[in-house]
């Protein structure tokens, strides 16, 4: 005989007593409340925080915008040890990654991908007539595939029902790289900065909505109307619909925003919300926001974010983005690449910034040409070598 379980105790067992039934109690009047929630998150993968940061957010999307463009405008040169190649396939495979897309467009959805997953994957493809190009891999549809030892060997790509195996390395002619920022708890796929500040999104998001749902119902009683009557009794269902009626047609929707509400004998309001003021609207809304741009490493400044503005100026936070978040993942990225595609051709290549071309840093360039020329100990080819040429 099969059991099933689990029951109450008084339906498992017949010798139970039966219970008694609930009292009904009836009262003069109704209140009505509403419960506290546990806090709802959004979710953690790369479609979640792609769909509610970048796409539903205006700081995420700003931070990711502003990092990327930054990113893909920096031109990069490329050295053999110390002779830089003003012409050479490599550097023509980076203005033209793929057929139809420049380099500065393929860059920025590289560092965008970078930044809202912490993964970045790239296919090298090989035409038969030994012609490179690019492809970006969208990080949803790339799973990592590791050898008997654990070690990375392979990307698993999906799309639909098709699925395609790409090598890991730089001697295939078709092969794949995976760039990823640093995970404490991964060894195979990297943290995506968004995710640090997961609660301060969900905050300014929450924040957003409530503004919204603010505008569109704004004088919805946020607390409970208590009946109680001295003489006791309680509201017929006429009284009731009546009552229920005039609530929503003459207080609720934006039209009725501020319109005071007028209570007949018997009825008393009681507040049960917090008002904007009570809960610092504003400034916790300005919180989050300074807590995403710092996970993002954009200064507050050039946000536009009110607070606490670390830097003295505009053009002094402008180069503390350069030098803090910009060119720091520029250099991994060419690090990356140049390890990567350097065993296509002859020769120890590397790729580096044009540091020169960067507008945040020219006023450091001109401090630095300026030191540089006054200083007479140095002949012109030691002046050249201290400022990068």
């Amino acid at each position: 005989m099969a059991l099933s379980w689990p029951w109450r105790k008084s339906a498992a067992l017949p010798s139970a007593a039966p219970q008694r039934p609930a009292e009904m109690k009836h009262s003069t009047g109704f209140v009505t409340l509403h419960m506290a929630q546990s806090a709802s998150w959004v979710g953690r993968d790369y479609s979640s925080l792609a769909r509610e940061g970048f796409m539903r957010n205006p700081v995420v999307h700003r931070c990711v915008r502003m990092i990327a463009e930054a990113a893909a405008s920096v031109p990069w040169l490329l050295y053999e040890d110390v002779t830089e190649h003003e012409t050479h396939p490599l550097l023509e495979l980076m203005k033209h990654p793929q057929q139809g897309q420049g380099g500065a467009s393929f860059f920025e959805r590289l560092y965008g991908h970078l930044l809202l997953s912490g993964n970045a994957y790239l296919e090298r493809i090989t035409a038969p007539n030994g012609t490179h190009e690019l492809h970006l891999l969208r990080p949803e549809r790339v799973t990592v595939e590791c050898d008997g030892n654990g070690w990375p060997s392979a990307l698993l790509y999906r799309a639909g029902n098709v699925k395609r195996m790409i090598p890991l390395g730089c001697d295939q002619s078709n092969s794949g790289l995976h760039l990823k920022l640093f995970h404490p708890l991964d060894d195979h796929y990297g943290f995506p900065p968004l995710e640090a500040a997961l609660m301060a999104l969900d905050i300014h998001n929450a924040a957003g909505a409530w503004n919204k749902a603010l505008l569109d119902n704004s004088a919805r009683p946020s607390g409970a109307l208590v009946y109680a009557p001295k003489d006791g009794g309680n509201l017929t269902e006429e009284q009731f619909q009546r009552l229920k009626d005039e609530l929503e047609d003459g207080y609720t929707g934006a039209n009725g925003a501020g319109r005071p509400l007028l209570l007949e004998g018997g009825l008393d309001w009681k507040a049960m919300g917090l008002t904007p003021k009570d809960m610092d609207f504003i400034e916790a809304k300005n919180a989050a926001s300074r807590e995403i741009a710092l996970a993002f490493g954009v200064p507050p400044m050039l946000l536009g974010i009110p607070g606490d503005n670390t830097y003295a100026n505009y053009a002094e936070a402008n180069r503390a983005f350069y030098r803090l978040t910009v060119l720091p993942l520029i250099n991994r990225t060419a690090n990356a690449m140049s390890g990567w595609l350097k065993p296509l051709y002859d020769g120890d290549l590397r790729f580096e910034p044009d540091l020169d071309r960067v507008d945040g840093l020219s006023a450091e360039r001109e401090a630095l040409w300026r030191r540089i020329s006054d200083a007479d100990f140095l002949d012109a080819d030691e002046k050249r070598e201290a400022v990068g040429y």
